[in-house]
Formats: structure tokens, C-alpha cells, sequence
């Protein structure tokens, strides 16, 4: 799961941000860091030795920065390369990474409802938030690249899309997909399906990536409020209407997307989740229903807990959950 940018120069700026949820619940930055397996594509690279994270974040009014996200305690350290960063790119870079690590949520109704669970109690030490990325059309790209594919050729597909796309960013080393935001709505718009289906190599995905960007560039679908709107104004059944009508997206799409979107009501039962589980509770097979069960105590986190459960293993400082595995 990791993979390192090149090498960078000495950071021009040094900012910091409160590691605190939004019901003053603790945040655990590498436990964020590393929750779940879409940190390894491109613009996003971690470096796990270093226990940090590179990416290049679009921004809103200026031009793309590459940051680098480390600390540990109760501050995370953001450092900004390039040119150096002015107020308002200042305030956009701090308040895009807070998005990216999920900082304007509050997991305070999962953490005490976990806390008679022994499987999962301990994620109240700061674990449970997804790493999302900066914008929903990137989430759908992303996931649309993971359908029916190994993840080599995930990553082939969305490195090439940045590194073709992707606008850059100053001051930085520009190698392949490296130094570069994610291409915008209208950037892949621009392409046609030749472009997806023998540069990207995306299959039989090249016409989804070109109905898709088009009507998001063209106004036709919205998708960034989904990022926002909370569950009372959009409940989970109409997010996933309207992501089940989006040109290659399926339901195991819909749960990753939905999960990327802090909708966690639906599991995300794969081959490997499905086989994972299984093995940590000592069965060879197991349906999805009793995975179900097993976590619908926990109604709007039940996919969460059940994520959380069956990557309890990928941090060893709780011996006692890497032992189950």
C-alpha cells in the first residue's frame, strides 16, 4: 500500500491542524492515514516507513500544491513546497487538507457505541476516519477504475489520468503522476474515448469516464454537494439513487463511494472483505446476511464498524487485535 513521491525540496511553509473531531473525539493521524487502500494512487502517495502522507491538492482559486502530512500527537504538520504560500492559499491549503482527513466530522456516536464491543472498542483511541479525497468526481473516477480489475491496473489507469490530466504544481519535480492534482471534470471532458481506452487503458470503462465527465463539466450531474449535504436534507436511499444512475457505477461502487462520503450505512462485502472476515472469525465461509447481522447495531456506522473490524490488523500498537488475525 505504499508508494513515495520524488524526492521534494525543502518545504517553503510549515503549517499545523488541530487533530480533533468535531465532538472533540481524539484523531489518530496514521491510523487516518492509513485506512484504507486508495492512499497509494496518485495524486496521494504514503510513505509508511516515514508514516506521512504526499499529495498535490487542488486549489480552490489558485494553482495545485503538493503538501506533505506527518505528526503524531495532538497536531498534524502540514508542509507546503513550491513558491511560498501566501494568506489565502494558507487558508485554503488548511482547510482542503482538514477535508481530506475528515476533521469536520463527528465519530463520537460510534466511539460510544462500540465501547460494550470488545472487537472494536478500540477504535476510541482515534481510529475510524476515511482519508477522502478532495473532491467527490475524484472518489468516483477512482472507485469506477477499481470495478472487475486487479489493483496494478488500477493504478495504471489513474496514474496515467493524472499524469496526462493533472494540472501541476509549481516549485516541485513533475515525474510522472507526481506533482500533479487530479484532473478536473472538464480536463477529462476534453478527451474523447479513444484517449481513455489506449492511453488510460480503461476497457470497456472508456465511454463510462467520458459520459461521466461530460455531464458533471456540462452542469448535468452534480456531485460535490454530496460531499456536505447531511443525511436529513439527503438520506442514504437518495445518495444511492443517485450514484447508482452514474455511467459505470454499480452497487459495490456505491458502498466504497458512499463510505468515501461519510454515508456508512452499506458494507462493503467483496471478495476480500467477505474472505477477511471470515477468516478472523474462524470460518471458512460465511453469507453476507450474517455479516449484516453482526453489525447492524451500529444502523448509520454499520459499514464503518464492519471496515473497521476487518482492518483492525493493518496497525500493530494493539497487539491484542493483530493477534486475531
Amino acid at each position: 500500500m505504499s508508494s513515495t513521491y520524488p524526492p521534494l525540496p525543502p518545504p517553503t511553509s510549515r503549517l499545523t491542524l488541530r487533530l480533533a473531531g468535531v465532538g472533540g473525539e481524539p484523531v489518530d493521524l496514521w491510523r487516518t492515514l492509513i485506512s484504507h487502500g486508495m492512499v497509494s494512487l496518485p495524486p496521494m502517495a504514503l510513505d509508511e516507513d516515514a508514516r506521512r502522507l504526499e499529495l498535490t491538492l487542488p486549489m480552490d482559486g489558485y494553482r495545485p500544491r503538493t503538501v506533505r502530512i506527518a505528526g503524531r500527537g495532538p497536531d498534524a504538520r502540514i508542509d507546503v513546497f513550491g513558491p511560498r504560500a501566501n494568506a489565502g492559499e494558507i487558508k485554503e491549503i488548511k482547510r482542503s487538507v482538514g477535508h481530506v482527513l475528515r476533521l469536520d466530522e463527528d465519530l463520537s456516536p460510534l466511539y460510544h457505541a462500540v465501547q460494550d464491543d470488545p472487537d472494536l472498542r478500540w477504535v476510541t483511541s482515534g481510529a475510524g476516519r476515511m482519508i477522502r479525497s478532495p473532491t467527490v468526481f475524484e472518489e468516483v473516477v477512482k472507485t469506477i477504475c477499481t470495478t472487475n480489475c486487479s489493483w496494478a491496473l488500477t493504478e495504471r489507469m489513474v496514474s496515467a489520468l493524472v499524469e496526462d490530466l493533472g494540472r501541476p504544481a509549481p516549485g516541485v519535480a513533475h515525474r510522472g503522476p507526481w506533482g500533479r492534482a487530479f484532473p478536473t471534470p472538464e480536463a477529462m471532458a476534453g478527451k474523447d474515448e479513444a484517449f481513455y481506452r489506449d492511453v488510460v487503458r480503461a476497457g470497456y470503462r472508456a465511454p463510462y469516464l467520458v459520459a461521466l465527465a461530460g455531464s458533471v463539466a456540462g452542469g448535468a450531474i452534480g456531485l460535490e454537494e454530496l460531499a456536505h449535504a447531511p443525511a436529513e436534507e439527503i438520506p442514504d436511499e437518495e445518495v444511492e439513487r443517485r450514484l447508482l444512475a452514474l455511467p459505470g457505477v454499480g452497487p459495490y461502487a456505491v458502498a466504497h463511494i458512499m463510505m468515501m462520503l461519510g454515508r456508512y450505512s452499506r458494507l462493503i462485502l467483496d471478495s476480500w472483505t467477505r474472505a477477511k472476515y471470515a477468516r478472523l472469525i474462524g470460518c471458512k465461509t460465511i453469507k453476507d446476511s450474517t455479516i449484516e447481522r453482526r453489525f447492524r447495531r451500529y444502523g448509520p456506522y454499520a459499514g464503518l464498524a464492519f471496515w473497521l473490524f476487518v482492518t483492525s490488523d493493518w496497525v500493530t500498537e494493539h497487539p491484542e487485535i493483530a493477534a486475531q488475525d
